[in-house]
């Protein structure tokens, strides 16, 4: 699912879109939930447009490294703070996993991958979907964003 499918192509100052109160409390929301993973979140200036990375990590899937790509892509993005709606950014970013940069570059071009993108987006709308990440259990309950383990217990203890 695009986060924030109206950002444009060469995505948008996080001040635009954001009060600066409002980015500080996200980001230090996201450290304090990234720190025990080890996971690090640095201050992004820019909101990048996600669709190229998602259209890139469909090409990456059929190469059968999906996993490693999606890793890379989320590390650039939130704890190097590089911009994913760049397509010579992903392609450094596939090259460092084993993908042919030019390959996921040409099949992005193509847009192969967009009516698979949008059937997601339907799904996702369907399901009631409203952010990234969200998290479907048994088909009745969800928790959405970046949450505690304690809010997962809870959720799965009272299914």
């Amino acid at each position: 699912m695009e986060i924030h499918p109206e950002t444009p192509p060469e995505g948008t100052l996080m001040t635009a879109r954001f009060r600066e109160e409002d980015i500080k409390r996200m980001m230090g929301h996201l450290r304090l939930m990234g720190t025990p993973f080890g996971i690090a979140f640095v201050d992004r200036p820019i909101l990048s447009n996600s669709r190229p990375a998602l259209l890139a990590a469909e090409f990456a899937r059929e190469q059968g490294k999906f996993q490693s790509f999606h890793e890379a892509v989320f590390a650039a993005y939130f704890s190097h703070g590089i911009d994913i709606g760049d397509l010579d950014a992903l392609g450094q970013i596939a090259g460092d996993v084993g993908i042919d940069a030019g390959a996921l570059a040409g099949a992005v071009k193509s847009g192969k991958y967009l009516p698979l993108l949008e059937k997601t987006k339907e799904d996702a709308a369907r399901l009631g979907v409203t952010g990234v990440p969200t998290f479907i259990i048994n088909d009745k309950r969800s928790i959405v964003g970046a949450q505690s383990l304690d809010v997962f217990r809870k959720t799965l203890r009272d299914g």
